[in-house]
């Protein structure tokens, strides 16, 4: 499987069990950024899943599914994100909003300017599987921009 940023590779991890009711298959799954196949830096642990007869088909992915996926879309650059007025129809912000909420803001814009706001991953999102849970922890970078009359841009403030 691929997309235009990351590829998965299934391969066997064992041979198939043929059982009378059902057959059990153990994949492996890696997800690498698209083109760039490389061995993955994490380490792929076995689990089980609880014996349930009233399904026809089961899956289940491990924590080395994601991991392996979070650090390919992570290169890859999907997590950073830019978010513009042109970009998504609800997002009107402009340095006068924003300098009633942050008075900073307000000292280095007197006209009114489109505002652009800038996401950005710093590290590779970390993702935990629980019992009941799924955990997606994301470290990140928030850089909040004026956009000037020659379509250029300047920085107001970074978190």
């Amino acid at each position: 499987q691929n997309n235009d940023l990351a590829e998965v590779d299934f391969s066997l991890s064992s041979l198939p069990s043929v059982f009378q009711p059902f057959i059990d298959l153990d994949l492996k799954g890696i997800v690498f950024p698209a083109g760039n196949y490389t061995d993955s830096a994490y380490e792929a642990a076995s689990f089980t899943i609880l014996d349930q007869s009233d399904s026809v088909l089961y899956l289940a992915f491990s924590e080395y599914f994601f991991q392996t996926s979070s650090l390919a879309y992570y290169t890859t650059g999907p997590f950073n994100i830019t978010i513009a007025e042109e970009t998504c129809r609800y997002f009107n912000i402009n340095t006068e909003i924003f300098g009633s909420i942050i008075p900073e803001v307000a000292k280095y814009s007197v006209t009114p300017y489109p505002v652009m706001l800038k996401l950005m991953s710093t590290e590779i999102p970390v993702i935990s599987l629980q019992q009941d849970s799924f955990a997606l922890e994301i470290q990140g970078s928030l850089e909040v921009l004026a956009v000037l009359p020659d379509s250029t841009t300047q920085s107001l403030l970074t978190l």
